[in-house]
């Protein structure tokens, strides 16, 4: 079917305010002055669907097994990721016109607006899925769609380990991390595997133990039996009704939490994660965007510094409430691997650095002579300070 006898057919729906149904689109038809058979009328009706109510021309996409990522550059270039690296599809829109208004529709069903006054949107998705779209000028080629899709159900250490995430050695130090109550954050780079990660170690929190789970978008799902879930809120279409992670982390402290986890540290939250972490949540963590394992006090100390601490104070705290960092990197080849785990302590300059416990490289995880040590002195404090 032609594209312009589509829209036609859509704008009389919606004008009727008709559902897609067989019937109303053969009325819809009629009134166009076309006839098709009873097939082509039902394969209309999904095409209508789609077009309405799912993502479109996304919609099999999504649908995938294994999918992480649909990303549209294009009417003409719209890429996947099933975890190993992104592929180019045969799918393509019929011009800037049909992207733009899949992502204002998408943009409208998670309840914001996408135009010239909000030209970029970022938002959950009724399905779990996470939506960023932007649109001209501020994206030159034209508007620009990025769906990430969360796992339907959370990986486990074991389930790492078998993936080649995790060596046996590295699976041990991360499951002794959890065991002793030690507070930590995981560092990468985007699409390096943190949330992943971070959701295969909280699923080895006991029952018995309350997790309190902060996030800006929600994409973890660890199998815990005792987990409180929040979620932190954009401004609506007038602009009012924000809720700011920083707001929860706040909230999450008066909800008796055994351990406090935020998603993702991106603002002003760290301050308050980090005065927790100091004033008796053990067992707390989150990821944080670095480069590498070093970058990570530096990382944390720009957050906080935007948030109005002093720099020495920030390096203070994080000295006394953090214990490690695990940093995971993504392959050239594509492969997500937790690349180390470091202790933080007090350099000579009374600033936070890191010191390699353990570290994996092509396959072989080289232990520090440092890291019996270094556990079992803080395995020890966490069993005394309970």
């Amino acid at each position: 079917m032609a594209p312009s006898l589509l829209e036609r057919v859509r704008t009389r729906l919606i004008a009727g305010q008709g559902e897609a149904t067989p019937a109303h689109v053969a009325a819809a038809l009629r009134e166009e002055g076309v006839l098709l058979g009873d097939s082509a009328v039902l394969e209309l009706v999904e095409v209508l669907r789609r077009e309405l109510l799912g993502a479109g021309r996304l919609d099999p996409l999504l649908r995938l097994p294994g999918i992480t990522d649909v990303l549209v550059n294009a009417p003409d270039s719209v890429w996947i990721d099933e975890g190993s690296g992104l592929i180019r599809t045969d799918i393509t829109f019929t011009g800037e016109d049909e992207v733009r208004r899949l992502a204002q529709r998408l943009a409208a069903s998670a309840g914001r607006r996408l135009d010239e006054a909000a030209p970029f949107v970022d938002a959950r998705l009724a399905n779990g899925a996470r939506l960023h779209a932007i649109i001209p000028p501020l994206s030159s080629d034209g508007t620009a769609i990025s769906i990430r899709i969360p796992r339907a159900s959370g990986f486990t250490l074991q389930e790492l380990g078998e993936s080649g995430a995790v060596t046996s050695v590295m699976g041990e130090f991360l499951a002794d991390l959890i065991d002793s109550r030690l507070s930590f954050v995981i560092s990468g780079g985007t699409g390096a595997g943190k949330t992943t990660v971070l959701g295969a170690l909280l699923s080895r929190i006991g029952d018995s133990e309350r997790l309190v789970l902060v996030e800006d978008s929600a994409e973890l799902t660890p199998h815990c039996g005792h987990v409180v879930r929040m979620q932190a809120r954009t401004a609506n279409v007038e602009g009012a009704g924000v809720i700011t992670m920083r707001d929860l982390v706040r909230q999450s402290l008066r909800m008796r939490p055994d351990r406090l986890c935020i998603g993702e540290v991106r603002g002003a939250e760290v301050v308050e994660l980090l005065t927790a972490l100091n004033t008796g949540h053990e067992g707390g963590c989150g990821t944080v965007h670095a480069n590498s394992a070093d970058d990570v006090p530096a990382r944390l100390e720009a957050l906080a510094l935007m948030a109005g601490l002093d720099r020495m104070a920030v390096h203070s705290l994080i000295c006394a409430g953090l214990d490690c960092v695990v940093h995971v990197e993504r392959l050239p080849s594509g492969q997500r691997v937790v690349q180390g785990i470091y202790a933080l302590e007090r350099g000579a300059d009374a600033r936070a650095t890191v010191r390699p416990i353990a570290v994996t490289s092509n396959g072989i995880t080289r232990v520090d002579d440092y890291a019996d040590g270094f556990l079992a002195r803080l395995s020890r404090h966490r069993v005394e300070s309970r």
